[in-house]
């Protein structure tokens, strides 16, 4: 009797040890959520949406409109966004996201269904057709346009458009002649229309605008400052990934182009690898990054200080890594 007893106690003390035990096991963590953008944000992230969908929730956008309520919210924890929109986030959010790295640098180029355009100057009594109205691409255009002597929808008539995509469509249908398009709707549109020319880097042209003072950033990573305090190992972790992700872009257009398209970012693979190398995909960390930023905005500040928020984003903006 003795011995049952000893028996029974001892299963039931196993059973009360294995509760307490599995009481005692941290729950997996959350996902960290982010936001990117059809185009080479997105595509710089394909490695690690590949490897990685069990740590990393992914979803891509085709606006930065649709992720600007997400972020502010905390919906989302991070988010590849058109870099002029960082410091207005960091002023909208109360100081609640920090800029971790630029994405991409000048994707923007001018097109022409023709022959016609050789030089900025050449754009003088032209039709641009663009979009990104209030952001980097507008920002960009006048301040090449103005730093050589031509003054916007005076010199050049800008014909604003919804999205890139509208943009290419007008190319396409032979509504537009010129137009300013980023990658990868520099290669979709190549696609459609035989004689499109690309004639002006505007990265180079920014850089010769400036006299070398500062350079074309397009888009740059911020996550909130919720995600980086609670979680800043995984941030850290996130961001190293990320980081082998954009280098495995590059260095792989032709396994990459697969990923991009597999994700629905491009139509096709070859169309992906064609785009890869004009789509100047970085990763630049906020520190290696700030001064050509601090640059970058100075530049759109004096232009018109609603592109940046108001005013220049103080040193707590900029994220410092581990």
């Amino acid at each position: 009797m003795k011995k049952r007893f000893g028996i029974l106690l001892m299963v039931a003390m196993l059973a009360v040890s294995s509760v307490l035990a599995a009481g005692c096991e941290s729950k997996p963590k959350e996902k960290i959520k982010i936001a990117a953008l059809k185009g080479p944000t997105g595509m710089g992230l394909v490695k690690l949406m590949e490897d990685h969908s069990d740590l990393y929730e992914v979803t891509l956008y085709d606006s930065p409109d649709q992720i600007v309520s997400k972020i502010v919210t905390g919906e989302i924890d991070g988010a590849a966004v058109p870099s002029n929109l960082a410091p207005i986030l960091y002023t909208k959010t109360e100081k609640k996201i920090k800029l971790t790295n630029v994405t991409t640098m000048g994707v923007l180029y001018i097109v022409e269904n023709g022959d016609s355009v050789k030089s900025i100057a050449d754009l003088k009594g032209k039709t641009v057709y663009a979009s990104g109205k209030g952001g980097t691409p507008e920002y960009a255009l006048n301040y090449i346009l103005k730093q050589n002597g031509l003054t916007p929808d005076v010199d050049v008539k800008i014909e604003w458009k919804a999205d890139h995509a509208t943009v290419s469509a007008a190319i396409a249908s032979g509504e537009a002649t010129v137009a300013l398009l980023p990658e990868p709707f520099v290669t979709t549109t190549k696609a459609k229309v035989a004689g499109l020319t690309v004639p002006i880097d505007m990265t180079a042209e920014w850089s010769k605008a400036s006299n070398g003072s500062s350079e074309l950033i397009m888009g740059a990573f911020v996550m909130t400052t919720n995600i980086i305090d609670t979680r800043k190992a995984d941030v850290d972790a996130f961001l190293e990934k990320y980081k082998e992700s954009v280098e495995y872009v590059n260095k792989n257009p032709k396994e990459a182009s697969a990923l991009v398209a597999k994700q629905g970012i491009l139509p096709s693979a070859a169309v992906a690898e064609a785009a890869i190398p004009r789509s100047y995909i970085v990763f630049t960390s906020a520190q290696d990054a700030k001064k050509s930023l601090e640059g970058f905005f100075t530049v759109l500040k004096d232009s018109d200080p609603a592109s940046i928020g108001g005013n220049l984003p103080d040193e707590n903006f900029y994220y410092t890594g581990k």
